[in-house]
C-alpha cells in the first residue's frame, strides 16, 4: 500500500474503500470487514450516506478477525449540512463517533461547502475545535472548488488537509488538482469509476487490455500516479480485492496522457455552488 503524506505529517492510504449507496445492512459490513481482511486500511463513509453503524460493526469484525489494533485503519466520516454551525459540529462528531463505534476518527470532513461564507467560515472552526482539542486526527473538506477555498483559507487558522471531490477521466480536476498541490493539500476522488460509466471507454479499454488488467484497475491506477487519494465503492469481493492491486504495475507517461485527454467536463454528482457576492 502506498499512502499520501498530509502537511501536517500525518498520512492518508492512498486507495481505500468508499461506501457510498452501500445499505447500512450486513451487506455493508461484511464488505467492509472482507476489504479490510484483504488489506484495505482505509474506509471512508458520512453520516448522511445512512450506513455508520454498519460499517463501524463491519470494522469491529475485522480487528478481531485479523488481529489489528484501531490505529492500524483510517476511518472517515463527515459533516452534513444540517449540522453546519460552529456549536452544531462537536454534537455531530460525537453522534458519528457513537454510530461508528468509535473513540476518534482519522479524518473529518465538512462534506459540501454550502452556499453561505459566513456559515461554511463558522462551521469550520468548529471543525478546528475538534482539531486543537485533539479529538481527531485531521480535518478536511469535501466538494469545495477553488472559490470555496480561496474564502476559507483567507481565515482560518488551519486549512484542510485533504478535499474530497468527483474525479475520474472524464472530470479530471485538472485545475483544482494543480490548485491544491500549490496549497499542499491532498486531492481525493469521490466516484473514481464514474459509477461504472467509464469502464467501457475504448481507450481505457485498449490500455487495460496492453497491461492485462481491468480497465478499474487502469483508472485507479491513474489516479494513484497523478497522486490522488481514492475510495473505489464495491461490496463484490473479488472486485474489492481487484481495486487495490494496482501497485504493482505503471502506467506510461503516453497512456496518461491519452487518459487525461478523455476529459469531457462531466460530472454524476450535483455541481458544487460558488458563493455570490
Amino acid at each position: 500500500m502506498q499512502y499520501k503524506k498530509f502537511y501536517n505529517g500525518n498520512r492518508i492510504p492512498q486507495v481505500g474503500l468508499g461506501t457510498f449507496r452501500v445499505e447500512n445492512n450486513d451487506e455493508c459490513n461484511e464488505a467492509v470487514k472482507f476489504a479490510i481482511e484483504e488489506g484495505y486500511r482505509s474506509i471512508d463513509t458520512a453520516k448522511v450516506y445512512g450506513n455508520e453503524e454498519k460499517v463501524g460493526e463491519g470494522i469491529r469484525l475485522a480487528l478481531e478477525s485479523t488481529g489489528l489494533k484501531r490505529e492500524d485503519l483510517f476511518i472517515t466520516s463527515k459533516l452534513y449540512f444540517e449540522d453546519f454551525g460552529r456549536e452544531n459540529v462537536q454534537p455531530a462528531y460525537q453522534a458519528s463517533l457513537d454510530r461508528l463505534g468509535l473513540d476518534y476518527l482519522d479524518l473529518y470532513l465538512m462534506h459540501w461547502p454550502g452556499t453561505n461564507e459566513a456559515i461554511m467560515i463558522n462551521t469550520w472552526k468548529g471543525m478546528e475545535d475538534l482539531y486543537k482539542n485533539s479529538q481527531l486526527k485531521n480535518i478536511g473538506v469535501s466538494n469545495f472548488e477553488v472559490e470555496h477555498l480561496e474564502a476559507l483559507l483567507a481565515q482560518v487558522s488551519f486549512k484542510p488537509v485533504i478535499n474530497q471531490v468527483e474525479c475520474h477521466p472524464y472530470l479530471n480536476q485538472h485545475k483544482l488538482r494543480h490548485y491544491l498541490e500549490a496549497q499542499h493539500i491532498v486531492m481525493e476522488s469521490w466516484s473514481p469509476l464514474m459509477n461504472a460509466q467509464i469502464l467501457s471507454d475504448d481507450t481505457i479499454q485498449q490500455i487495460a487490455q496492453t497491461h492485462r488488467r481491468s480497465a478499474a484497475q487502469i483508472i485507479i491506477r491513474w489516479n494513484v500516479q497523478h497522486g490522488i487519494v481514492t475510495i473505489p465503492k464495491s461490496v463484490t469481493p473479488n472486485r474489492i480485492i481487484e481495486n487495490i492491486n494496482v501497485f504493482d504495475f505503471e502506467l506510461t507517461d503516453d497512456e496518461m496522457t491519452q487518459i487525461d485527454n478523455l476529459n469531457k467536463n462531466q460530472r454524476i454528482g450535483p455541481d458544487p455552488k460558488i458563493f455570490e457576492g
